[in-house]
């Protein structure tokens, strides 16, 4: 059975989507079962492509990828989630809708390379897809098939602190 993750930020414009593509990236090239999505509270509507440019620079294809609202993973037939990571802080003070299933929630803090000054930002959307990767990597490396909830929640909490 598929494990999903969904991977939220206020914008889906930045982190949840580099979060999402190297999730799904080294799920593949893994053999696991995982599925990575992106969304976000109050999505930008486009993807900053400095996130496009640092997924493409490590060969992750990017076709298909939009800015989406969290309701799109809360109705009738959506994927059932079974993780649920933050990625920014305002993210994670928000809300989220309710989710079928009761997934496993954690708020893993990364700054806004957006953020970062004109010459430094594409080198601070590429350092923050590796550190995302690292993340991705520790998280497929756990036996999601098996592991409960309160052991995945301690895990990913564990996570959340390398």
């Amino acid at each position: 059975m598929t494990t999903n993750v969904l991977i939220l930020c206020t914008l889906n414009s930045a982190r949840s989507v580099l979060g999402e593509g190297m999730l799904n990236h080294l799920a593949g090239k893994r053999g696991r079962d995982v599925r990575a999505y992106s969304a976000g509270s109050s999505p930008s509507g486009r993807i900053n492509p400095l996130a496009l440019q640092a997924l493409a620079s490590a060969g992750i294809s990017t076709d298909g990828y939009r800015s989406k609202n969290w309701d799109e993973f809360a109705g009738a037939g959506s994927p059932q989630m079974r993780v649920v990571i933050t990625v920014c802080d305002s993210a994670a003070a928000e809300t989220c809708p309710y989710r079928p299933g009761g997934p496993v929630q954690v708020h893993w803090s990364y700054p806004d390379p957006s953020d970062a000054p004109d010459a430094d930002r594409k080198n601070a959307f590429e350092l923050t897809r590796q550190a995302l990767g690292y993340r991705m990597l520790q998280l497929l490396q756990l036996p999601l098939e098996s592991i409960s909830d309160a052991d995945l929640q301690a895990a990913l909490a564990a996570i959340s602190h390398s």
